[in-house]
């Protein structure tokens, strides 16, 4: 079965397009990083993103080294007109998206009353209104093609609430909402639409203090869940899976 994919892909390379072709956000580090480092390992032509130009050139590297194809695309996320230029040089490039993972995430910690409305555009445009413009962005192409997978990195924090959490609990809360309502609305074309909520990360993430790595997820047991659901068989299909460190 692996030399048939593997076969299956040099056919469609030699034709200028693959038929594994994912974009991961927030792909210079962390979470972000891991994924498109698993999705290379699984045969996916991967595109990475996000705005620090020298981190993701960095990875790119990194991913290039075990002869997967590799695209670096600087990008913020947040902003409407770049978002579709960036998915169309990636079908531009190779074809139609058949996986994105949005990544992409920012903290932001602190009493809600307190917080400026400059805190909170920035927290929920990234963690929220990204997904919206890259999902709505990827769709039409998903839907032609009659299949696709769209993973969404949330957080325990959708579900939960703390003090101190209010807007980066909002922006988990609504993508918990937003993800629910596509997978709906995407399912009878054949894309699913998947929530990956992973508890405490060891990551370089600005969350609410240190994180001690034995009682912390690594990155790559969320990248193993995305792993899950893009080799899932067609039929099936995985809303969430919730991700919790084995020891408190």
């Amino acid at each position: 079965m692996v030399q048939m994919d593997k076969t299956n892909t040099e056919n469609r390379v030699s034709a200028g397009t693959t038929d594994r072709v994912a974009i991961v956000t927030g792909g210079s580090r962390g979470i972000g990083r891991a994924v498109a480092l698993r999705l290379a390992a699984l045969g996916y032509s991967v595109a990475i993103c996000g705005r620090d130009e020298a981190a993701l050139e960095q990875v790119r590297k990194e991913i290039s080294q075990s002869a997967a194809r590799v695209l670096s695309l600087p990008l913020d996320v947040t902003n409407p007109d770049k978002v579709p230029a960036a998915v169309r040089k990636v079908e531009q490039t190779w074809g139609s998206v058949s996986v994105l993972v949005n990544s992409a995430g920012i903290g932001g910690f602190g009493p809600a009353h307190l917080q400026s409305e400059a805190d909170w555009d920035r927290v929920l445009d990234t963690n929220l209104k990204s997904v919206f413009l890259l999902s709505r962005a990827v769709a039409p192409s998903m839907i032609q093609r009659g299949a696709g997978d769209i993973i969404n990195i949330s957080s325990l924090a959708g579900h939960s609430a703390f003090a101190g959490g209010g807007l980066y609990c909002a922006s988990k809360w609504g993508l918990q909402g937003l993800s629910a309502c596509m997978a709906e609305d995407l399912r009878e074309h054949g894309v699913r639409v998947s929530v990956i909520a992973p508890g405490s990360v060891a990551t370089g993430f600005s969350g609410r203090g240190p994180k001690d790595p034995g009682k912390a997820l690594a990155a790559e047991d969320v990248a193993h869940a995305v792993a899950a659901i893009v080799t899932q068989s067609p039929q099936s299909f995985v809303s969430e899976i919730q991700l919790r460190p084995l020891r408190k």
